[in-house]
Parts: C-alpha cells; sequence; structure tokens
C-alpha cells in the first residue's frame, strides 16, 4: 500500500500566504526569526538531516542567499533548481513535478514570479512548500521587515506604516502582516489604479475588523506623521511599462529627504525598502544609505536569513 507524503510526514505544512496563517502563527513565526537573528548560533544544526530543495525559477539574490544560509546554519542538505533544472518549461505540471520532488526532498523553498496557483499545486505533494516570492504574494519579506521594525523600536504594537508605490508582492505581504500583528494602521499612496482595490481593502480589514489599511490615489500636502516609509521598485516583477508616460505617472510617489520630513512628526520616520532598489527613480540614494538611524534597509536584508530560518522550522514542524 502506499501511504501518502502528508499521511507519512503529518507535522509538515506550506507557508504560501500569510492570508493562510492565524495571528498566532504569524506571531510565532516571527518571534522565532528575531530570536535566529539576534544568535543565529543558537539554531546550529536543528534541521540536520533535512533534504531541502531550492527551486528558484527566477532571479534572486536576497531571498536565495538567505535560504541557502539559514538551510546551512540548521544543517540541511540543500539541492539547488534552476528553471533548466525541471521540466516546467517543457509542459509538465506543478503537480506533477511536486509529485517528484517529494520522493527525494522534505522541504521546497520556491520562487517563481507566476502565479500563487503554481506553489499551491507544488504543495499538493510537498506539505513542506514555502513561498519565497510569486506575482501575488513575498510573505517571508514580511517576516523580515517585521524583525527590522522590532529591533529599531523594540516593540510592534501600534506603529503607523506608509507605503508609497504600486501594490505589488512586498506591498500585500506587508498589508497582511499589518492586519496580522498589533500594528496601528498602513496608509498606501499608490498612482490611480495602480493600489488595492476597494474589495481588497474591505478584505484586508476585516481581519481584525478595523479600518488598518487605507488607499490613496495622492499624497496629501500634509500627511499624519508615521513610524516608518516604506517603498519597492517601480518596475514590479521587472514587466515593461506599455505606456510611456509612466514615470510621471509614478514622479510624486518618489521618497526624498523631503518626503521622510513631510512624513515625520516628533520623531523623524525610518525608511525601508525590499531592494533591489532603482536609485534616483523610487528612492535617492541620501534616503536610501542613510544612517541607521533613519534607514532599515541594511537590516530587512540581514533578517531575511532571520524570516528565512523561521519559515524552514515552522514548515518542518520544528518550530
Amino acid at each position: 500500500m502506499v501511504v501518502s507524503v502528508i499521511a507519512r510526514h503529518p507535522n509538515r505544512r506550506a507557508m504560501l500566504s500569510l492570508a493562510d496563517l492565524s495571528t498566532e502563527d504569524v506571531s510565532e513565526i516571527s518571534d522565532t526569526a528575531f530570536r535566529y537573528g539576534q544568535t543565529p548560533q543558537n539554531f546550529a544544526g536543528r534541521l540536520a538531516g533535512t533534504r531541502l530543495g531550492l527551486l528558484f525559477t527566477a532571479p534572486s539574490t536576497r531571498t536565495r542567499l538567505s535560504f541557502w544560509g539559514a538551510g546551512l546554519t540548521l544543517g540541511c542538505d540543500m539541492l539547488h533548481l534552476s528553471k533548466d533544472d525541471i521540466q516546467i518549461s517543457t509542459g509538465e505540471t506543478w503537480i506533477d513535478t511536486g509529485a517528484i520532488l517529494a520522493n527525494h526532498l522534505d522541504v521546497v523553498v520556491a520562487r517563481t514570479n507566476g502565479p500563487q496557483h503554481e506553489l499551491a499545486d507544488l504543495a499538493v505533494h510537498v506539505p513542506a512548500t514555502i513561498n519565497a516570492l510569486t506575482y501575488e504574494e513575498h510573505p517571508t519579506q514580511a517576516i523580515a521587515d517585521l524583525c527590522a521594525l522590532r529591533e529599531h523600536f523594540g516593540k510592534v504594537e501600534n506603529l503607523r506604516l506608509a507605503y508609497l508605490g504600486e501594490v505589488n508582492n512586498t506591498a500585500r505581504a506587508l498589508a497582511l502582516l499589518s492586519c496580522k500583528m498589533p500594528f496601528q494602521s498602513l496608509d498606501v499612496y499608490s498612482p490611480d489604479g495602480l493600489g488595492f482595490s476597494a474589495g481588497e481593502i474591505d478584505s484586508l480589514n476585516a481581519v481584525r475588523g478595523e479600518d488598518v489599511v487605507r488607499q490613496h490615489a495622492t499624497l496629501p500636502d500634509a500627511p499624519d506623521p508615521v513610524d516608518a516609509v516604506y517603498t519597492a521598485r517601480w518596475h514590479s516583477m521587472s514587466e515593461a511599462r506599455q505606456d510611456p508616460e509612466w514615470l510621471s505617472q509614478f514622479a510624486p510617489f518618489a521618497v526624498t529627504k523631503d518626503t521622510m520630513r513631510r512624513f515625520s512628526g516628533s520623531t523623524e520616520a525610518v525608511f525601508m525598502h525590499d531592494l533591489p532598489a532603482v536609485r534616483g527613480q523610487e528612492v535617492t540614494s541620501d534616503v536610501l544609505d542613510g544612517a541607521s538611524a533613519t534607514s532599515l534597509v541594511p537590516r530587512q536584508a540581514y533578517h531575511k536569513a532571520s524570516a528565512a530560518a523561521s519559515a524552514l522550522l515552522w514548515a518542518t514542524g520544528k518550530l
């Protein structure tokens, strides 16, 4: 009799979207990530012998390195797979691919740049599938962001955030995180038609029954002060813009020193970016490279390994 992979490994679980996780799950994953970030050596060997597949069919610098580094610290045996190493490009389905991977791997970390349902199909046979970025969401980025915020402010309760630019996978993960954790608010400022829809805002705010996420099409002259200003590159997923005037549409949402002053109150707001950045477009270099007191970007990048380690431990039931 053939026993299903899920039956053989009942503690394994997928991390595809923060929307699928309870508030308690997100809190537990975030706490573990923060502890890992402070003392990675305390987690050495926790997943010794675990067979980890790093399946990246799209470019990645920080996320790939973070999962590799975290996997190394945790003691995983790792296999790297690119789009040229699997048969997806020749027409094989993600479900069929997952059926094969399940025979050889305990955990699969996948970045596709494609739709979310591809990873859901993969997880049919590989219960411990972790989303390392899809078109819709980048959940481990949000966990890394939370670690950087907690490290800087000492807490996450009642923080106010502003996100400037097109709503992409990073923005969706950040919004879901804001609704799962005790943030006060997330104000999203996007060019007309490139933000959250009214339906998405309603769905997000239904999580806590409060107006946590608010969408704006323009920047006000005097915005309410926030604790952190977040942006991401305007070429989401490296897609070419069809409108030749697109840069002028985005220009008001560029983060400059003046933008940071406008969003600061009695204390200066900090800056956040998921990287890679296009200097001089969505952010100026003086903001991106600001001192540690004003730019959390280096710590966000550092904590991607923290988030990766916690995701691996959670997905394998070893948190």
